[in-house]
């Protein structure tokens, strides 16, 4: 995986969606076609955008009470937080300048 791109755990979320950056987490899972799909598009992203944005990564059969918890109920599921909340939801592959775009409206 990209070296820039963090794996979120049932332990460290809280602490990664708090920083002041704005944080994409990718909700995916192993088995999900159009998560494959997208993957590249993260990994250039998390390159890309490393100084001013936070790329995450997050397994809904690993995590699947965060996954409930923020109602996402197909993946993919992007979501971009700010603060510790929130602010933007897309669901299903997006092309990149689409994530970009959305990631750079929170900086």
């Amino acid at each position: 995986m990209n070296e820039y791109i963090k794996e979120i755990s049932p332990e460290n979320f809280d602490e990664i969606i708090s920083t002041n950056k704005p944080v994409l987490i990718d909700f995916h899972a192993t088995w999900c076609g159009p998560c494959k799909m997208i993957a590249p598009v993260i990994d250039e992203i998390a390159t890309e955008l490393k100084d001013t944005a936070v790329i995450c990564k997050l397994d809904i059969d690993v995590c699947p009470d965060i996954a409930q918890k923020h109602g996402v109920m197909s993946v993919p599921t992007l979501i971009v937080f700010k603060g510790g909340e929130p602010v933007e939801k897309v669901v299903g592959a997006r092309p990149k300048q689409a994530l970009v775009d959305m990631i750079q409206k929170h900086v």
